[in-house]
């Protein structure tokens, strides 16, 4: 066996507000793990430790690969920016990890890393071409064309979170209204609830109005358990989500589309509304030609994709 194929590789999800890491061998397979909450204002300190202590449970490291909650260029190794990370790590996270680590270190956007682990040993493996969409704290997707990510010009190609569903819609984070994000996300789907319970007084049966505090972890739990104002709630949701991947599958004729992120806890109390509303709203000589499929590797697809994403970036 070549000293090549005994390399591991550390993949880092920073994404929410955990840090997850974990060695992941050359085919993809975790070995040990590391879970601890996102230290923000000491982030380069922390994952240069996790790192160093990661490196001690495997033959040899071949280099790091981090998954940002935001947009990062490529090209400059620089995170552009990120609504979860404190800007002055922005500049200096790859650096620094690099200096500190003496190991190479490759940043992508998480949905892009949860998108190649997906592609590599996932659901979408097999396939040619991909779209992937995470939805969770916030909505983002990525596109495979060919085996490779197509990042676009600057590196933020995928952002369906932000296409427009409702022109008179919540104001976004990004500025526009009415974004994917504002009506999908976990935190907004928690909001339609409240305000629907707040208005609907037959909701009040539900175990989700007992509870002051949930999430959509919560509501996806309770969908499954029958609630019938959780699985109303996340229907709406699916259809709204349909609605998104429609507009995927009419723009690229993607061959799959693989759905992640921790509100496809729901299964398929989620996505057969998401193919009954994309089967509704996309040109359907497109819509016959793609798969939709929920991810395969859960919190685990960012971990996996960005170490597969430094080991590949070794032999380009």
């Amino acid at each position: 066996m070549s000293a090549e194929s005994q390399l591991s590789f550390i993949g880092i999800d920073l994404s929410g507000y955990q840090l997850r890491a974990a060695t992941v061998s050359g085919k993809g397979v975790i070995g040990e793990r590391r879970e601890a909450p996102v230290q923000p204002e000491s982030l380069v300190a922390q994952v240069t430790r996790v790192v160093n202590d990661l490196r001690q449970s495997a033959t040899a490291i071949g280099a790091v690969g981090i998954a940002i909650p935001g947009l990062v260029n490529r090209q400059s190794d620089r995170v552009v920016a990120s609504r979860y990370l404190p800007s002055t790590v922005h500049q200096d996270l790859h650096a620094e990890v690099m200096e500190k680590t003496g190991l190479r270190v490759e940043l992508e956007n998480d949905a892009n890393a949860a998108a190649y682990g997906e592609y590599i040993i996932g659901a979408g493996r097999g396939s040619r071409d991909m779209f992937y969409i995470t939805i969770g704290e916030g909505i983002g997707g990525a596109i495979i064309l060919d085996g490779k990510l197509w990042t676009g010009a600057t590196g933020f190609a995928g952002e369906v979170g932000h296409i427009t569903i409702d022109t008179e819609g919540s104001e976004c984070q990004c500025g526009n209204t009415g974004c994917l994000e504002t009506v999908a996300s976990a935190p907004n789907i928690v909001r339609r609830a409240n305000e629907r319970l707040n208005r609907d007084s037959t909701s009040s049966l539900s175990k989700l109005a007992m509870n002051k505090d949930f999430t959509a972890d919560d509501m996806a739990h309770e969908a499954m358990e029958g609630d019938d104002f959780a699985m109303m709630m996340i229907e709406r949701t699916g259809k709204y989500i349909g609605t998104g991947v429609a507009s995927v599958i009419n723009l690229l004729n993607i061959e799959r589309i693989v759905l992640g992120g921790g509100v496809m806890q729901a299964g398929d109390l989620i996505l057969k509304p998401i193919i009954e509303e994309a089967k509704k709203r996309a040109f359907q000589p497109c819509f016959e030609a793609t798969q939709i499929v929920a991810g395969a590797l859960g919190t685990d697809a960012a971990t996996i994709g960005a170490a597969m994403l430094a080991r590949d970036a070794s032999v380009t």
